[in-house]
C-alpha cells in the first residue's frame, strides 16, 4: 500500500467515525421523547461529541509523547531525510525508527515523498517547528531537572548573548560577525539563517582559512540540544579565533516568526 492509499484509508476511517457520531445526534433529535428524557439524551450525545473532539486533539499529543519521536521531529525540522539516515542520527535501529515514523505519520505530524527509489520523511506542516519549540521551551520553564542539565551544558560553552535575532542579522549583514552553519550541507540547502555560511563540522578544520581571524565567529546547528556548534566553537577557539555558540537553530527562528519556510520546504 503506497502513501496515497494509506492517507485515503485514514481519511475514510476518520469520516466514518464522524458520520456515526453525527448520525446518532440527528437521529435522536427526531425521536419524540418527553422533555426530561430528551434533555438527558442531548447531554449524553453532546458529551460523546466533546469526548470525540478531545480524542482527536490527543492524537497529536500521543504521537509526540516519546523522546525519540521528538528527536525525529527536531531532525526533520532541518530537512527531509530517509529512514536509514534518521535511524543512524537517533542511534536506533531502522525497524524502530520506522515504527516511530509510522506513529508520527498516522497522526499527520510527518509526511513522505518519493525521491527515486527512496522514501523521504518530512514535516507535514510549517506549524510543526513551532510545536517542537513550544514543547521544548515549556519543558525548560517547568522542569528543574532539565534546567540543571542545560546549565551544566551551557556553563562549559561560550554563547552568543546579543539583544535579539534582529541584532544578529544586522551584525552579520554588516560584516561585524561571521555566522557559520555547521550542520550537513543538505540541511543548510533546505533552510538556513540569514547571511550564514555553510561549513559542516567535519569540514571545519580544513576550511579555517575561509574565516577571518579579526572577527567573531558565531556557530549554530540544529538548536539548543545540538552539540555540533559547541564542538565547532571549541575547535575555533583552540585555533585562536573568537568564537561563540548560537543556541538557536532554524526551528527557533521559524517559531519566532523571523524566518519562514517556503511551501516546498515542508
Amino acid at each position: 500500500m503506497d502513501g496515497r492509499q494509506t492517507q485515503n484509508l485514514i481519511t475514510v476511517h476518520s469520516n466514518d467515525y464522524w458520520n456515526v457520531i453525527l448520525h446518532r445526534q440527528l437521529s435522536q433529535n427526531h425521536i419524540n421523547r418527553t422533555p426530561i428524557h430528551a434533555t438527558h439524551n442531548a447531554m449524553d450525545t453532546n458529551r460523546e461529541v466533546k469526548d470525540a473532539l478531545f480524542d482527536q486533539v490527543a492524537r497529536i499529543a500521543k504521537a509526540v509523547a516519546n523522546p525519540k519521536r521528538l528527536e525525529l521531529i527536531e531532525l526533520l525540522c532541518q530537512a527531509p531525510k530517509p529512514v536509514d539516515t534518521l535511524a543512524q542520527e537517533t542511534g536506533i535501529s531502522i525497524k524502530l525508527a520506522s515504527a516511530h515514523l509510522k506513529e508520527l505519520r498516522t497522526s499527520r505530524v510527518v509526511d513522505t515523498e518519493r525521491r527515486g527509489k527512496q522514501i523521504f520523511y518530512r514535516i507535514a506542516s510549517t506549524e510543526i517547528p513551532r510545536l517542537w519549540v513550544l514543547l521544548r521551551t515549556l519543558a525548560e520553564d517547568r522542569l528543574f531537572e532539565l534546567q540543571d542539565a542545560l546549565r551544566h551544558i551551557s556553563g562549559a560553552m561560550h554563547e552568543w548573548h546579543g539583544k535579539d535575532r534582529v541584532e544578529l542579522m544586522r551584525k552579520a549583514r554588516n560584516g561585524e560577525i561571521v555566522v557559520i552553519d555547521v550542520r550537513p550541507g543538505s540541511e543548510y540547502a533546505q533552510a538556513h539563517l540569514p547571511f550564514a555560511r555553510s561549513i559542516p563540522l567535519p569540514e571545519l578544520r580544513t576550511r579555517l582559512a575561509e574565516l577571518p581571524q579579526d572577527k567573531t565567529i558565531v556557530a549554530y546547528c540544529r538548536g539548543p540540544y545540538c552539540l555540533m556548534s559547541g564542538d565547532a566553537v571549541e575547535l575555533l577557539r583552540a585555533q585562536g579565533y573568537s568564537a561563540l555558540k548560537l543556541r538557536d537553530g532554524v526551528a527557533e527562528w521559524v517559531a519566532a516568526g523571523v524566518l519562514e519556510l517556503a511551501a516546498g520546504e515542508v
